[in-house]
């Protein structure tokens, strides 16, 4: 009776699947992206109609938008015509056309479209269409402009942002009927905004005069160059702080690339006051100058190859504002709060309270004026804190240090060098971890680890760090070594390229392993129907040698919601794992919380998993760019509940050479006809070599060749249907489509 009761319940199962095709859809390849928000920003307690570009977005039905006091709603979307919708409306206009004057003789040409409407009303085409067949002709015969399917695609949005709207970057998500989109960053300000005018390449947008300060809203398409003049008095320490990859981090893989932003002002006669092409190690430039005289004086911006198109978008603030560039200390220990000193322009003050009251790297700015400063970061840690002390550039002067501690330090000057003497025993691990272009210092900083008599023992310049979502140069150094003998050892920090000065700050910790773990769950935005299951992929970022298992739950989320294969085996950095929602619909997006929990020198230690989005840049390199929330929107009913999870601590044993059954929850009615069961990420040699209904089972094959024994993880198992392709398609083969996926299946490859 009770399996006459699952087998209803497995059958109840698949026809949600087969009556929800988009039930997953954020899981498959027609996942609805965004590229760019224009204008990225806003001031408090204004409305900004914005243009959203992306991909997949038809139906349009709501807009997503980070922190309180900010409301966004869709107000239009269009889409750029196919070709085959092109060729049809050209196919009716030259049948009107001939209806109206039969003597009409050759095709339609591109600049006949502009003097159509005749033609039109008669083919029953609509201005609308016309406009559409325009753009159309002139996007593909521009030689600047490249296809760019990505983001043609443009959900016109309204945005309400209140006067009590956080200052700040928020983050932006378009809902569609079959998924949210990606997030994107918008800025809320506090001051006065423009948003550009065109054309502006040659004559300046003089629509700033003197309102400053005042932020740029604009757009670099192919070859464009913008201009804005602006009045300005004598004495006044202008700031020009442009923001475009802080926008948009990692363009799609596509041409032109990412958005280079060049920044120059020029006096009334043409002569340069300032230019920048970058700021520090950061890509987005920064322009200080103080103003020689009263005047008018212009501001230009560009791509330093004149690349361009629709997503590089650009926000600058001008004015007499805050702005910091360096801070020293660039941390504070925890439960400590210490003045640090700052370095910038227009701060209200030389100094700044850093406070410790929690762990983890916290974020700063300041307010002059009602305008805020550029953010910038520090860490809190747990050892003992001492600060570096000149001189310490040789070995004879080398500053003795007791581990375990932090340094915190500068690089001062160019060339400079800062030596710590240790002492140490044989056998002894010793840890050196550099924090500075992590933490916003320019410092490209490289460690040297030497015993008495000057041998190296450990050298290292730069470690990738996946926990620095958004560096692309990973700077910081990472030595860990077991100490060759007893005795006293030096180590040395310098910067690679001889560089130093005020804002080369660091933080240097010595100290013994710490184990320990970061958590970074992606995708930051899922959606399913009720009662589905959707896979997740859970990144683990091992500190100091941390190697362990790692169990992963979910924290207060709603009843209903199962996290299945939650374990992160000994030694992964990444598994798939799958989260089953509630059988019924909730309102609204939820934000979910993942804590992972992992035992450490016989202590339990927890963190919770940082939400982020998988991006990749220069067609190679992964990042795990982190947002602000976990979000999951829930749709529909379900017709019958969520299977039963597999147990992680029970897992699958598939004997290397060998196969195994497996009972999970597979169709037992007439859609096995219809459905195929596949493998997603299998592992190497890792098969599903066939699948029995009538007993609900799967087959798991091993080869022995290409598998290893010892692999473990999750099997990940999705269901295609297929359904034929309707009218004129008819004669083509039937389209597939993703209908769900079967909860996690934890398993281990073990010798037969």
């Amino acid at each position: 009776m009770r399996r006459r009761a699952w087998i209803r319940g497995t059958v109840a199962f698949w026809l949600l699947w087969a009556f929800a095709p988009y039930a997953t859809a954020q899981q498959a390849s027609r996942k609805p992206q965004i590229g760019y928000v224009f204008p990225a920003g806003g001031q408090r307690g204004t409305t900004v109609e914005a243009v959203v570009g992306g991909q997949i977005l038809g139906g349009a039905n709501g807009v997503l938008v980070s922190g309180t006091g900010i409301r966004a709603s869709v107000v239009g979307y269009k889409r750029p015509l196919t070709i085959g919708e092109v060729n049809r409306l050209r196919e009716r206009l030259e049948e009107a056309r001939k209806k109206i004057d039969p003597t009409a003789t050759g095709p339609l040409r591109p600049r006949d479209f502009l003097n159509l409407r005749e033609i039109a009303r008669e083919a029953g085409i609509t201005d609308e269409q016309l406009r559409a067949l325009e753009e159309f002709r002139r996007r593909r015969t521009d030689p600047k402009r490249q296809p760019n399917p990505q983001i043609e695609e443009e959900v016109r949005v309204s945005i309400e942002i209140g006067a009590d709207a956080e200052p700040g970057i928020h983050e932006l998500r378009i809902v569609t009927p079959i998924g949210m989109t990606n997030p994107l960053r918008f800025v809320v300000g506090t001051l006065p905004e423009i948003t550009e005018v065109e054309p502006n390449d040659r004559v300046a947008d003089s629509s700033l005069g003197e309102r400053l300060p005042a932020v740029i809203n604009g757009q670099i398409m192919p070859g464009d160059v913008d201009r804005f003049s602006f009045r300005a008095r004598k004495g006044t320490k202008l700031v020009a702080a442009v923001q475009a990859r802080e926008l948009i981090p990692y363009l799609a893989d596509a041409v032109p690339g990412w958005f280079q932003a060049v920044l120059a002002i020029y006096d009334a006669k043409g002569r340069e006051l300032a230019y920048e092409d970058d700021f520090q190690f950061r890509p987005d430039p920064l322009c200080r100058v103080v103003i020689p005289e009263d005047g008018e004086f212009t501001l230009v911006i560009r791509d330093s190859i004149y690349r361009g198109r629709e997503d590089f978008v650009y926000r600058i603030t001008l004015g007499e504002v805050p702005c910091i560039t360096g801070m020293f200390p660039l941390g504070v220990a925890k439960g400590s709060r210490i003045p640090a000193k700052l370095l910038g322009w227009n701060l209200p003050s030389s100094t700044v309270m850093l406070d410790g009251n929690q762990d983890g790297v916290r974020s700063l700015r300041v307010e002059a004026a009602g305008a805020y400063s550029n953010e910038v970061t520090y860490r809190v840690d747990s050892l003992p804190e001492v600060s570096e002390k000149e001189p310490n550039d040789t070995i004879a002067t080398a500053q003795k240090v007791k581990q375990p501690l932090i340094v915190n330090g500068q690089i001062s000057k160019p060339g400079d060098r800062d030596v710590f003497r240790i002492a140490g025993h044989k056998g002894d691990r010793l840890v050196a971890d550099v924090m500075a272009r992590r933490l916003g210092s320019p410092a490209d900083a490289q460690l040297v680890l030497t015993d008495s008599k000057g041998r190296q023992v450990a050298f290292n310049d730069d470690t990738e760090d996946k926990g620095a979502g958004l560096i692309t140069h990973h700077a910081d150094p990472y030595i860990s070594v077991t100490l060759p003998a007893d005795g006293v050892y030096f180590l040395r920090i310098t910067d690679t390229e001889g560089k130093g000065g005020p804002e080369y700050s660091y933080r240097l910790r010595i100290s013994a392993p710490q184990p320990d773990f970061e958590l970074r769950v992606v995708p930051s935005g899922l959606w399913a129907r009720a009662g589905m299951t959707v896979p997740v992929s859970v990144w683990a970022i091992r500190r100091d040698g941390f190697d362990g298992p790692i169990d992963v739950s979910l924290e207060g989320a709603p009843p209903g919601f199962v996290l299945s294969g939650n374990r992160i085996p000994a030694g992964l950095d990444r598994v798939t794992m799958t989260l089953s929602c509630a059988p019924s619909a909730q309102v609204g997006p939820l934000t979910l919380r993942m804590v992972g929990t992992a035992t450490v020198g016989g202590r339990q230690i927890q963190h919770y998993a940082v939400p982020a989005e998988e991006m990749m840049q220069a067609f190679a390199y992964t990042h795990l760019v982190p947002t602000d929330s976990w979000l999951v929107r829930v749709v529909g009913r379900a017709f019958a509940r969520p299977p039963r999870p597999f147990s992680p601590d029970e897992p699958v044993r598939i004997p290397l050479g060998g196969s195994v059954a497996v009972r999970v929850p597979i169709p037992t009615g007439p859609f096995n006809r219809q459905m195929t069961l596949e493998l997603e990420e299998a592992p190497a040699g890792v098969t599903l070599e066939k699948t029995d209904a009538a007993t609900s089972t799967i087959t798991i094959r091993c080869d022995p060749k290409t598998a290893k024994v010892g692999t473990r993880g999750n099997l990940i198992l999705a269901g295609y249907m297929a359904r034929q392709a309707v009218a004129r398609a008819a004669r083509q083969a039937p389209q597939r489509f993703l209908a769900g996926y079967v909860p996690a299946i934890p398993f281990e490859i073990v010798r037969p």
